[in-house]
């Protein structure tokens, strides 16, 4: 039932309005990792306002072994990129906290993204930019991000779309299938997406759009991370006094 090509177009003409809106002259700053949101985002936004307008930003944590999908995508595209090691910053900031406190595995994990969207954020009000947020239904459904980092963003093309429905518009885009269909890590801990997560995204964007899974285990263990992380995607909490 998806028809990818109205979707597309649909998705394409967004941006262009959403531009129109919050600055006719704005380039579009997006992340590039390599993988197929970051891939899809800019090249959306390539068809949307035209490869002068669009910025890619290449951010390793020192060596990052498939960052050639990410040199490959911008080459592909066209698109002037920059490419920033965070390597030093995220090393810094650790070895500057106190002495005292017991950093866990979860925070040193999140800090890279955290300093990725700030080096996002650095470069696209220094460049007339506006960036773009990359994550996917899927990814949002389950909390699948860090908040305050790749959870982030001023525009988000892709976040209403499965990941099954977001490979098929980059095929549709053209794109070198390498980049679609490369299997979806975290970057952080050196797992596959569904290694992590304990099921496949097929499942979960079945479950997703048709509310039917099979596997009693792993539709309680969605509900629970979707229960769980959904925070991420609602504002804060504030007292509103009544005055």
């Amino acid at each position: 039932m998806f028809d990818v090509e109205r979707i597309k177009n649909e998705c394409v003409k967004w941006i262009q309005d959403f531009f129109d809106k919050n600055g006719k002259d704005c380039n579009a700053v997006v992340g590039i990792s390599g993988g197929k949101d970051s891939s899809i985002a800019a090249a959306l936004c390539v068809e949307a306002l035209g490869k002068e307008r669009v910025i890619g930003v290449l951010m390793p944590q020192g060596e990052q072994h498939d960052i050639d999908m990410a040199y490959m995508l911008v080459n592909h595209l066209g698109i002037k990129h920059y490419t920033v090691n965070i390597k030093e910053a995220a090393d810094a900031l650790v070895a500057n906290l106190p002495k005292e406190l017991d950093l866990t595995a979860q925070s040193k994990q999140n800090l890279p993204p955290r300093i990725r969207m700030t080096t996002l954020y650095a470069i696209s009000q220094s460049c007339n930019g506006r960036v773009c947020n990359t994550c996917n239904l899927s990814e949002d459904w389950v909390g699948y991000s860090t908040r305050y980092g790749d959870s982030v963003g001023d525009f988000s093309p892709l976040s209403h779309l499965t990941v099954t429905e977001v490979k098929e518009i980059g095929h549709l885009l053209g794109l070198p299938a390498e980049l679609v269909e490369k299997t979806p890590i975290d970057g952080l801990c050196g797992k596959s997406d569904e290694e992590n997560l304990g099921f496949t995204y097929a499942e979960l964007d079945i479950y997703i759009r048709t509310g039917v899974i099979a596997d009693d285990a792993k539709k309680e263990l969605i509900d629970k991370k979707h229960k769980a992380n959904l925070f991420k995607l609602e504002l804060m909490p504030s007292f509103n006094p009544q005055l």
